[in-house]
């Protein structure tokens, strides 16, 4: 007789990835995992792997050995060579670099997959105050402003995985708060609960008040994994 079916994590790392400068190794023994709804905090000193860790998941780079699984689905595998495009991956990225479209308005940006709804669209423009905003370019809004709109888009797409690089980074007080307030909401999107969350960051007070877990990373290897 079998026991209950287990939920698969949301998101199953093990394995290597050589990028020449920085080898990123988790053993397949002591994998990363993060949880349907769990905030991860990713700290660590520069150069450390923190940023290449994202674009793993995000599939921007592919493993040399090992398996990445996202909610059970096998997306990378280092061995067979089996790889998942990023478009198919269910995962909202957020770099340092924001990368919104300049062509398109504040409210297009947002609404720019094909899973963002009006309503889930108006609703993330409200909470992060940027329903003033709505009809301006990206090159019409402060850093603030601008981080506020790739966040928006980024949960808009509903994923299953959200990936943020230093989100809060030099930015003001006001557009602090409402970032953190948004991450913090179980349910930020107004639909499937908070994602799975991989937090790049080197500001303590931000691990404190919003992870659930922090991994420090060092030399491209785990050295740490617990809570904050």
């Amino acid at each position: 007789m079998t026991g209950p079916a287990t939920t698969p994590p949301a998101l199953h790392l093990h394995g290597r990835l050589d990028l020449g400068d920085l080898r990123l190794e988790v053993p397949e023994e002591e994998p990363l995992e993060v949880a349907n709804g769990e905030l991860v905090a990713v700290v660590g000193p520069n150069g450390a792997g923190k940023s290449t860790l994202l674009r793993l998941v995000a599939g921007l780079v592919g493993l040399d050995a090992g398996r990445l699984e996202l909610d059970g689905r096998v997306v990378d595998d280092g061995t067979t060579g089996g790889f998942v495009p990023p478009a198919t991956r269910r995962v909202g990225w957020v770099p340092q670099e924001r990368l919104l479209f300049g062509h398109l308005t504040v409210a297009d940006n947002v609404g720019f997959s094909p899973r963002a709804t009006p309503e889930v669209v108006a609703d993330l423009l409200d909470r992060l105050d940027l329903r003033g905003l709505a009809d301006r370019r990206p090159s019409a809004c402060s850093g603030g402003q601008a981080q506020r709109v790739a966040v928006a888009r980024a949960l808009a797409a509903e994923p299953h995985v959200l990936l943020l690089d230093e989100p809060s980074t030099a930015l003001d007080a006001d557009s602090r708060r409402r970032i953190h307030g948004l991450l913090g909401d179980q349910d930020p999107s107004g639909g499937r609960g908070r994602p799975a969350t991989l937090l790049v960051t080197h500001d303590a007070d931000e691990v404190a008040g919003l992870a659930d877990r922090a991994v420090e990373l060092s030399s491209g290897r785990i050295v740490a994994d617990g809570r904050p």
